[in-house]
């Protein structure tokens, strides 16, 4: 499990597409290296990834055909940014929100401007069109996952929606290489999968239903 709380920005050094759709991909993590094992889990912009080979500062790990299907993955580049985070400890604080690192779909970058700048920097608002498959697990206020960012939804304007994004964030995270037209990676709250689900099998969302499962 993930929290959304980057922890460094990689760079893909290498991308080699295989037979039957899979695919190698490698990344210079910086960092947070001396920390990788082989076989450990690291979420790339948003992708729960499998170590298959380390070293030299770099993390290698092959994309299936599902994953290179389902997320931005496919159009890395050598030289592109990813965000990086290592899963959570047990016990560990929660900054952001639960993140699985199942990418739900792909949306499309359609702003990213500047709207005021204070003592900490400059502030930024962040538009990104939706598929249409996952409008109905965003609401206004509520958690989303962007390149493997926990974000809060500012607001919801037709397909698309609006996220406020302070310097920090701006900065710390490969958002500041994004363009419009570009896909990012979205991971819809866990929570209101668990909400529609019920929803469509006639159930409700109890509080014994979610200590049930886990929460």
């Amino acid at each position: 499990m993930f929290t959304g709380i980057v922890e460094t920005v990689g760079e893909v050094v290498g991308f080699t597409p295989g037979t039957g759709g899979v695919a190698r991909l490698t990344v210079a993590v910086g960092a947070i290296a001396e920390r990788l094992r082989l076989g450990d889990s690291l979420a790339v912009s948003g992708v729960c990834l499998t170590a298959v080979e380390l070293g030299a500062g770099r993390f290698v790990a092959d994309l299936a055909a599902e994953t290179l299907a389902r997320t931005t993955l496919a159009a890395l580049r050598t030289g592109a940014k990813v965000n990086l985070e290592l899963p959570t400890r047990a016990g560990a604080p929660l900054g952001g929100h639960v993140v699985q690192g199942h990418v739900d779909g792909v949306g499309t970058v359609v702003g990213l401007d500047p709207v005021a700048a204070g003592a900490t920097g400059t502030d930024w608002v962040l538009r990104v069109r939706l598929p249409e498959e996952l409008r109905r697990y965003v609401v206004a206020k509520g958690s989303i996952a962007v390149e493997g960012i926990s974000l809060t939804v500012a607001g919801v304007e037709g397909d698309a929606i609006w996220i406020a994004i302070l310097p920090h964030t701006y900065a710390a995270t490969n958002l500041h290489a994004l363009k419009v037209g570009m896909g990012v990676n979205l991971e819809v709250d866990v929570l209101a999968k668990y909400a529609e689900a019920r929803k469509v099998s006639g159930g409700g969302v109890t509080t014994e239903y979610l200590l049930a499962n886990g929460y």
